[in-house]
């Protein structure tokens, strides 16, 4: 049988934090939910065989370059624009004070960012709260909830293509 909340209830549960309110008001997307389903990010690199260029070759930096440019310049999904979300992924801090964090970036994998090069803009997410948080670790996996805009920054790990008004963090 499925409940059916009054919207006094709701607000109530709301008002108290209710696990069972979060569940409800916040749609879980998957990281391949930024990316446009027509976006093709090997398109521009058609026809080349990179295991013929060797790391010093001219031509192998030329399609770094390239590729870095393609990947920071991402598409978005507009369709998300505004809406309340929650992703799971790993953090990279950007703003700390102690132990607790106001501003990081949100990523798909571990090591993203960190290890290796950023990945591209609508796999990035720039996360921030209103307020100094705790549960903010570098590389560990969490849930965020927030708003998500459609929004490009600049950041020194890389390149995102949103932006997250965060109201809730979880372990994962």
């Amino acid at each position: 049988m499925r409940k059916i909340w009054t919207p006094a209830v709701l607000a109530l549960a709301l008002a108290l934090g209710s696990p069972l309110t979060w569940a409800q008001t916040w749609t879980e997307i998957k990281w391949q939910t930024l990316v446009p389903k027509n976006w093709d990010p090997t398109k521009e690199f058609k026809g080349f065989d990179l295991s013929k260029l060797q790391d010093s070759d001219p031509q192998a930096d030329a399609i770094l370059k390239k590729m870095r440019e393609v990947w920071d310049a991402a598409p978005t999904n507009d369709s998300l624009q505004g809406q309340k979300v929650r992703i799971s992924g790993f953090a990279i801090p950007l703003e700390r004070k102690g132990e607790k964090v106001k501003e990081f970036l949100m990523v798909p994998y571990f090591g993203a960012c960190i290890h290796t090069p950023p990945p591209p803009a609508n796999q990035i997410i720039h996360a921030k709260a209103g307020r100094y948080i705790d549960g903010v670790k570098m590389m560990l996996p969490i849930w965020v909830y927030g708003t998500i805009q459609i929004q490009r920054s600049n950041t020194d790990w890389g390149v995102s293509g949103y932006a997250l008004t965060v109201e809730k963090v979880e372990p994962y």
